[in-house]
């Protein structure tokens, strides 16, 4: 994190922008902002470099790809052996670090129950974990939108 500059009204507008559509071209945004596209392109360069922006991705359907079972699992023991396991396991989707009864929550998207019972495998096998508990996700009602930005101070 190297947040530069303050973050103002226009380039709260822009990160508002490119989180609903980040493939806009810089004449888009520039007339969603109300500056030029030189103008833009300079702004996003600088909330990018001072580590505002931190990727751009594409949103994709985990069923097309083969992952039709998600499961959110938390783990408890010890916090740094325990993520240094669960970042090699690319079932692993999303990973949160908690306070709580877990020490982390864990994202899982695998093709199907026997690759989830697998996961829980590893996942117990992994030195340093105390418990798992796993619940599975039925339906995905909505997922990964992004919320609103907070007004500044």
């Amino acid at each position: 994190m190297n947040y530069v500059r303050q973050v103002d009204g226009v380039d709260r507008r822009l990160i508002g922008a490119l989180r609903a559509n980040a493939r806009a071209t810089y004449a888009e945004l520039a007339r969603l902002v109300g500056l030029s596209a030189p103008a833009v392109h300079e702004r996003v360069g600088k909330l990018e470099s001072g580590g505002v922006i931190t990727g751009y991705h594409a949103a994709v359907e985990p069923a097309a790809l083969g992952l039709g079972v998600s499961a959110l699992q938390g783990d408890s023991g010890d916090s740094d052996r325990i993520f240094a396991a669960l970042r090699e396991m690319p079932e692993i989707e999303d990973c949160w670090f908690v306070a709580g009864e877990e020490t982390f929550v864990i994202k899982v998207r695998v093709a199907d129950m026997p690759s989830l019972e697998q996961v829980i495998g590893a996942l117990n096998r992994i030195r340093g974990v105390a418990r798992t508990r796993t619940t599975v996700v039925l339906s995905t009602r909505f997922e990964g939108r992004p919320g609103p930005l907070p007004e500044p101070a």
